[in-house]
Formats: C-alpha cells, sequence, structure tokens
C-alpha cells in the first residue's frame, strides 16, 4: 500500500475486506477538539459584543504571538531551520504597510496582504544567502538579514529614518468596515479600529494554525519528516531538499510578514528598532515554541497561553523578568527538552492535532488476545 500524503480529509482510512488493520490519523481526543474548536472560534468573533476594549487588546497580542510561534515552530521545528532572523520579515512587513498606506494611500488591510508578498519577496534572495550555511551559522545569518534590513530601513526618510513615524490618522479612519463597525458596535473610531484589528488577528491565528496544519498533513510534511531524519536518504528517495526548504521559508515569511503589518497598524507608529526587535519578535517566539514543545502543534498555543500569564503576572519586575524567563526556558531545556505537551502527551498517549497516519487494529481486544496476536 503506497500512502504519498496527499490526502487532505480529516480521517484518512485504508483497509481491504477482512483486513485487520486500519490506517487513519485522526484520534478520539482530536474529534472532541474539533467539536470543541468550532464553537469556541465563534465565541471569539463574537466576543466584541460584549468585551471591553482591553480584553480585546489584550487577545489581539495573543493571537499574533501565536501566529508567529506556529510560524517559527514551521520553520525550526519541521524544517529544521533555526532561525533567529524572523524580525526581519516582521519589520519588513510593518515598513511595507506604512509604505503603501502612507505614501502609496492604499487601505491598510489591502496593505497587510501587499505587506506580507513583500516580505516573501525579500525572503527568496535572503534563503539564496543563508542557505549555504549551516547549523549555527546559519542562525547567525538570518540576524545578519535582519541586521541588514533594519539599517537599510532607517535611511528611508519617507517613513520617518531613524526615529520612525506615525501612522496619519486620516489613513487609520478609512479603514474598509470602519464605519459598519462604528455603527454595529456603537462605538468611536478608535474602539472600532480596535475591534477590527481584532477580527484580523483572530482570522490570522486560525488561519496560520490551518496553513501549517495542511502543510504538514500534505506531501511536504512527508518530506519534513524525510528530512529531519537523514537529508541525504531524503535526497536519494526523489526529496528535493532546497526546494522543500525554500517554499516553507518563503512560506513563513509571506505570513510572518503579514503579522507584522497587522501589529503595527494596531500600533499606528513604527521606528527601525521596533519593528526589527530581536526580544520582541524572535526571542519571544522561540521562548513560547521551546516551553510548549517545539515540532507539534499544541505546543504553541501551551507557550503563548503560560508566556502571556508570566508576562502579565512578571512584567512589573522589570529586568528580572526577563530573567526568568530565561531561567524556565533554561530548565524545561534540561528537563524536558520537549516542552510541556511534549511531557503531556507522553504520559497521557494523546494528540490534539494528528498529522501522520497510525496503523491501527478495527478492533480492540483484551491485553491477552493483543499480546497473542503480536
Amino acid at each position: 500500500m503506497s500512502i504519498d500524503g496527499s490526502n487532505s480529509a480529516g480521517l484518512s482510512a485504508a483497509h481491504s475486506p477482512g483486513s485487520r488493520f486500519t490506517v487513519t490519523r485522526a484520534t478520539p481526543a482530536s474529534t472532541i477538539t474539533l467539536l470543541i474548536a468550532v464553537p469556541m472560534i465563534l465565541i471569539l468573533a463574537a466576543l466584541p459584543a460584549f468585551a471591553n476594549r482591553t480584553l480585546l487588546q489584550e487577545l489581539f497580542y495573543v493571537f499574533t504571538m501565536l501566529a508567529l510561534a506556529q510560524l517559527w515552530n514551521l520553520l525550526a521545528g519541521s524544517a529544521g531551520l533555526i532561525s533567529v532572523g524572523q524580525q526581519a520579515f516582521v519589520g519588513t512587513g510593518a515598513y511595507a504597510l506604512f509604505a503603501f498606506t502612507v505614501v502609496g494611500g492604499l487601505d491598510p488591510i489591502l496593505s497587510i496582504m501587499l505587506a506580507g508578498v513583500t516580505a516573501g519577496v525579500v525572503a527568496i534572495p535572503a534563503a539564496l544567502i543563508v542557505f549555504r550555511l549551516r547549523g549555527a551559522y546559519f542562525a547567525i545569518g538570518t540576524w545578519v538579514v535582519a541586521e541588514v534590513c533594519r539599517l537599510i530601513l532607517a535611511q528611508v526618510k519617507q517613513l520617518g529614518g531613524g526615529t520612525g513615524t506615525s501612522l496619519p490618522p486620516d489613513v487609520a479612519s478609512s479603514m474598509i468596515g470602519l464605519d459598519f463597525v462604528r455603527n454595529l458596535f456603537t462605538v468611536r473610531g478608535p474602539a472600532a479600529r480596535d475591534i477590527i484589528s481584532y477580527w484580523l488577528a483572530l482570522v490570522l491565528a486560525v488561519g496560520t494554525f490551518v496553513l501549517v496544519y495542511r502543510l504538514l498533513r500534505s506531501r511536504y510534511g512527508l518530506a519534513l519528516s524525510a528530512i529531519g531524519d537523514s537529508e541525504a536518504a531524503a535526497e536519494s528517495t526523489g526529496v528535493d531538499v532546497f526546494r522543500t526548504k525554500l517554499f516553507i521559508y518563503v512560506v513563513t515569511a509571506i505570513v510572518t510578514g503579514m503579522a507584522g503589518a497587522l501589529i503595527f497598524l494596531q500600533k499606528a507608529r513604527i521606528s527601525p528598532d521596533g519593528a526589527y526587535s530581536l526580544i520582541d519578535w524572535t526571542a519571544y517566539v522561540i521562548f513560547i515554541v521551546v516551553i510548549g514543545g517545539i515540532g507539534t502543534m499544541e505546543g504553541p498555543i501551551i507557550g503563548v497561553a503560560v508566556f502571556y500569564l508570566l508576562q502579565y503576572y512578571l512584567a512589573a519586575l522589570g529586568s528580572w523578568y526577563l530573567i526568568l524567563l530565561g531561567g524556565l526556558a533554561i530548565m524545561l531545556m534540561l528537563f524536558a527538552p520537549s516542552g510541556i505537551w511534549g511531557v503531556l502527551s507522553r504520559r497521557l498517549d494523546i494528540s490534539l492535532f494528528p498529522v501522520r497516519r497510525r496503523l491501527v487494529g478495527p478492533l480492540k481486544h483484551s491485553a491477552g488476545e493483543q499480546n497473542g496476536e503480536s
């Protein structure tokens, strides 16, 4: 039986009449998760009807960080590309948004999509350079690319140069759907912009999750799995390692650029140091993925929840907050390198978002019968 990984159905099964085994992806836990996730997303979409602006702004941050974490997890956990320069695409997307809106006069929502394309275009020549490097050299190379982008944008006077610039009020007030939201919820302009930004962040988070999940369940997921085991063996079976990694790198750059554009649309101000911040857009993201569980779909979700709670309760400690985050990350890497979800999934034998097929028996027999069959 040949399995090519291109089947996108939620439950992939293959068995012949009378076969005692079934090939499947779904688990009871994944089915329950799906049934819970759909109404939860609908509730989150309706949240602006009864939530205050503070909660929406907090959730906006959680959703955008979750999207960035899922993308870095795909890049590092699945493709093996340990990048410490993802701020290059956050900043490029953010500056592209300001260029398209302030200089080009385009609608901010349309500019978010164009900002993603711009980040993807920048990622192609960057990949041709950094893909020549391996291991720690690759990581340093991605950081150098981000610094080069920062230095270049700091010279563009139309976008504020080294000090940055703010989004003009008329640009923010021209956003598509602003009048509809203002009338629907009877709120003023700033609150309406927060609601639209919140919805866009929710769409970005859910869309990123679905995109990564579908990629890992496709032939690209099988190719990444083979590359992770052995690049030489993957190439010998016909996997184009360079093209596969390039595709993943560019896709993550596009969506990361869109996330950066959305983040700075909500901030309404940009500067080179803020847009290309290593700590804000890469270090925190790595922390989220590491503590949650690198290489898993569930890890970034748990990681961003832990990160938000730590930030909410410990941010007032100043520099001690960063020390505590680093200490927690080191402890987990030493005693639980697979992250929180890795420990839970092994102990509970559970998978909420399975991406690999499993061979299971059609009927569960007693332990004695199973031992006899084996």
